[in-house]
């Protein structure tokens, strides 16, 4: 393959991967305060995405691939409330391991990522384009 499609295939590699990070990251923003109904089970815990580069022989070049989505294994937060149903007998209620500033910045930095792969793919498309137009 030439130059200009392996570009687009490492922005199309990119955009997916940054696509399945923002809906992790909001998943870990819908439940940043979700709770059980008893007092032995955990909440929810974060989830981590993880990814690796990996030779694509079809493509000929290195493309971005999620290699696994984890839970944060990070202690839950305790709050002091003895009257909700998922209290223990001291009247702490676990809560999840989400911070939202930090999944709101890890969001922006998904989102920033997304775009420029975006972009990328939009010139080298722009790009392929030209070409084939002068070779007509």
């Amino acid at each position: 393959m030439d130059s200009l499609t392996q570009a687009m295939f490492v922005s199309a590699s990119g955009m997916r991967a940054q696509a399945l990070r923002l809906r992790t990251i909001s998943q870990n923003l819908a439940n940043h305060e979700s709770t059980t109904l008893s007092p032995n089970i955990d909440p929810y815990r974060r989830k981590t995405i993880h990814f690796d580069n990996i030779f694509d022989r079809n493509v000929g070049t290195e493309t971005l691939r999620v290699s696994a989505i984890r839970e944060d294994p990070r202690r839950f937060e305790l709050r002091y409330l003895p009257d909700h149903p998922a209290s223990d007998e001291r009247g702490y209620v676990k809560l999840p391991n989400v911070n939202k500033f930090i999944e709101t910045a890890d969001f922006k930095q998904a989102l920033r990522s997304y775009r420029t792969n975006m972009n990328t793919f939009a010139l080298t498309r722009s790009m392929f384009s030209r070409t084939v137009s002068l070779v007509r």
